[in-house]
């Protein structure tokens, strides 16, 4: 395989998420084949009315210690005049491929003018789609999304089911699936379906005393997880309320809630905040086909309804990338009883501490999660059935033997070596 040079366009490690996490990786990845690596990073990736601070300010180590990727922080969402720096700039680098992030439609403006400038120049556009379908339908996701996604050259997917968003979107739009990575040799656009890799920058610390943490936690000797921001669609409130029937049968498992408030990051009695928030809701209000307003999802207080306040540990906050494998240590399984999913972050770094995964039948979890083998899936909005599965998964514990053969499938360096595959 000769060597490219590859521009990655994304969030760089100084932002907060999975997609950030995600860019880094696949960088490092690409870099550790004895590729030219860049990441061409946001410096602002949302509209700035969103009142939300997105900068990871908890986090100490360097990411990209030991590598030789370049990061430049270039495009601000509320500039287009960096969207063309952005173009001419990864244009003089001269890249065979770019990599774009695609997890967001509101991006679709600033991506897809940046995409159609790269065209020009001989380079393969690439799209890496994390989802096609907003988790929140928006009047103007499609005309985003259409506009962003439609001149790629390839597209990457982790699941069948974002195929299938794709070819919803784009029904006259000719494609070629595979699952190698080789690109289509008529007029078709290639679709490279994949996986979500296993994260390699969280990894268990042979040295972390697990009993101390549980015990400054006031942990059961059993831990079920919930792990990462806390949004609607990814459930807590099925969580907490299953998990309240579980409680009455049990007394030795806890629930352990980690994770910040996706809505609370910034001061609330900051005037800037209340503006912010204001033309925030007034959009929303505008452009949403529905009504309901993520910003009052407050799941936490079900812990108090449900009298839960000895059963249930909280660390409401964002969890510095150094932190991270602590929880998963101590944790026997992770629930991610979603409300609707596309491939998770939280779902892969599980994999990497073996944990067992119990899940909801939605999106992609039954392409990933075997019932039975490498964790237990739950009825979609059924709290009943996702109480009697966390019961057996403390009945019938999973063989942890088991994620660690679904991880081994699941590496980046496979993943990157498909994306390379020409």
């Amino acid at each position: 395989m000769s060597t490219e040079k590859i521009v990655l366009f994304g969030p760089g490690p100084q932002f907060k998420g999975g997609i950030a996490n995600y860019n880094t990786s696949l960088a490092k990845a690409l870099d550790a084949l004895g590729h030219e690596v860049h990441i061409v990073s946001w410096t602002q990736q949302y509209p700035a009315i969103i009142p939300r601070d997105f900068i990871d300010r908890s986090s100490k180590a360097d990411q990209l210690a030991g590598t030789n990727i370049k990061i430049t922080y270039i495009t601000n969402y509320n500039n287009p005049a960096t969207w063309a720096e952005t173009v001419n700039f990864i244009a003089n680098l001269q890249p065979s491929k770019v990599i774009f992030q695609w997890a967001i439609a509101i991006q679709g403006l600033p991506m897809g003018y940046i995409a159609r400038g790269l065209k020009k120049h001989n380079i393969e556009v690439i799209f890496d789609l994390h989802l096609v379908v907003q988790k929140e339908a928006s009047s103007i996701d499609k005309l985003f999304t259409k506009y962003g996604l439609s001149v790629a050259n390839t597209y990457i997917t982790h699941s069948y089911q974002t195929v299938e968003e794709l070819k919803h979107a784009f029904p006259k739009m000719k494609v070629t699936v595979n699952e190698t990575g080789i690109r289509a040799k008529d007029q078709s656009r290639t679709v490279i379906k994949l996986y979500h890799p296993i994260y390699d920058m969280f990894k268990p610390q042979a040295d972390f005393d697990i009993a101390t943490k549980k015990a400054s936690l006031n942990l059961a000797p059993k831990v079920l997880l919930f792990f990462g921001f806390i949004r609607k669609y990814k459930g807590l409130h099925q969580v907490i309320e299953s998990f309240a029937a579980v409680a009455k049968q049990r007394d030795d498992v806890s629930l352990l809630i980690v994770g910040e408030s996706f809505w609370q990051t910034l001061d609330q009695n900051k005037w800037s905040t209340r503006i912010k928030k204001t033309l925030f809701n007034t959009a929303k209000s505008i452009f949403l086909n529905n009504t309901d307003n993520e910003q009052d999802y407050r799941p936490l207080e079900l812990i108090e309804k449900y009298q839960l306040q000895n059963r249930v540990a909280v660390v409401n906050e964002f969890v510095p990338n150094e932190k991270v494998h602590e929880y998963f240590q101590i944790a026997d399984a992770i629930l991610l009883y979603y409300l609707n999913a596309t491939p998770s972050g939280v779902e892969s770094i599980s994999y990497n501490f073996d944990l067992p995964v119990l899940a909801t039948k939605v999106g992609h979890f039954p392409e990933t999660i075997k019932h039975g083998y490498n964790g237990y899936l739950a009825e979609d909005r059924d709290i009943q059935s996702m109480a009697n599965e966390m019961i057996h998964m403390l009945d019938q514990p999973i063989d942890r033997k088991n994620v660690t053969e679904t991880a081994k499938h699941l590496s980046w360096e496979n993943y990157a070596k498909a994306i390379l595959n020409n």
